[in-house]
């Protein structure tokens, strides 16, 4: 029993009419009519009625029809899968983050993928989460790392919660700490200058918004920067910065945490809810899922 068999079998009992079927399988006629009666000696049994201007299915080609068309969507999902696994040795997957993570976890993230598919090319897309999301409605990008929840309603996405990631305030080491305690309240930023990220920023937004909760506004020593330029400026002494642990362990500065319950950001891996990941867009996120929920705290 041949797959070709078995499609044009299936051809004909679709259409009840072997010339159409020859027609949508592409073959002539007679080639066709060859097959299935090779597949009836093969079986055993007649597959069809064959009544001038009527075919129909005989009790045979009824009991065989679903098992025909099971095989044949088998095959398909087989190959389909096959040659998305042959596709990992080249293509490319598009990966959108926020600078803070693309200083932290990002690299080691895409090294292991590069590891695994070196024929893939990477593409990094840098922004916060706002402009991240449009993008990747957009159809510009595969996956985005995005701190949730969106504020506003945003398009229809999937997402997949990889972490809460513990925030901490970071000083020059050759200053005094900020405060005598071992961790510093959110309260104890009002009236200190701040190393302020651009607007857009999530880490800029995250940190306006404690300080109005705690009850001030926050103060500017110094505001525009991305992360390498604040964590410049916090080592010239020019203000304090909020950042996220897995920053401020690699950046060289006094770390101090913020006492209980502490701040936090929640970081969600994403992409369109109306199309399927690429193999390798899912590949790439099954890395990610394996690398963020080990990390963080």
């Amino acid at each position: 029993m041949q797959l070709q068999q078995l499609r044009y079998f299936v051809a004909v009992a679709d259409t009840r009419h072997f010339t159409r079927a020859a027609q949508r399988e592409h073959v002539a006629q007679p080639s066709l009519s060859q097959q299935i009666r090779a597949l009836e000696r093969e079986l055993g049994a007649e597959l069809f009625h064959r009544a001038r201007g009527h075919i129909s299915l005989t009790d045979a080609g009824a009991a065989l029809l679903p098992m025909a068309r099971r095989v044949l969507a088998d095959t398909e999902t087989a190959r389909r899968e096959v040659q998305e696994v042959a596709q990992l040795r080249r293509g490319r997957v598009r990966l959108g983050a926020p600078p803070s993570l693309c200083a932290s976890l990002v690299p080691d993230v895409l090294r292991a993928f590069r590891d695994r598919y070196p024929g893939v090319d990477l593409v990094v897309h840098e922004d916060g989460s706002q402009d991240l999301v449009r993008v990747l409605a957009e159809g510009e990008l595969d996956l985005a790392l995005i701190i949730t929840p969106l504020a506003g309603q945003g398009p229809v996405l999937s997402t997949f919660e990889l972490l809460r990631e513990e925030l901490v305030v970071v000083s020059p080491l050759d200053e005094p700490a900020p405060v005598r305690r071992s961790r510093i309240r959110v309260e104890d930023l009002r009236g200190r200058p701040l190393a302020m990220f651009r607007r857009g920023y999530d880490l800029r937004e995250l940190t306006v918004a404690a300080c109005r909760e705690a009850g001030f506004e926050p103060v500017f020593g110094v505001e525009g920067g991305e992360m390498d330029a604040v964590l410049g400026f916090v080592r010239a002494g020019l203000g304090l910065a909020v950042v996220p642990s897995m920053v401020a362990a690699r950046s060289g500065l006094r770390v101090t945490r913020f006492a209980p319950p502490g701040l936090h950001r929640t970081i969600s891996v994403a992409h369109r809810g109306d199309i399927s990941p690429t193999r390798a867009a899912r590949e790439l996120q099954h890395i990610l899922t394996e690398r963020l929920t080990t990390t963080g705290g």
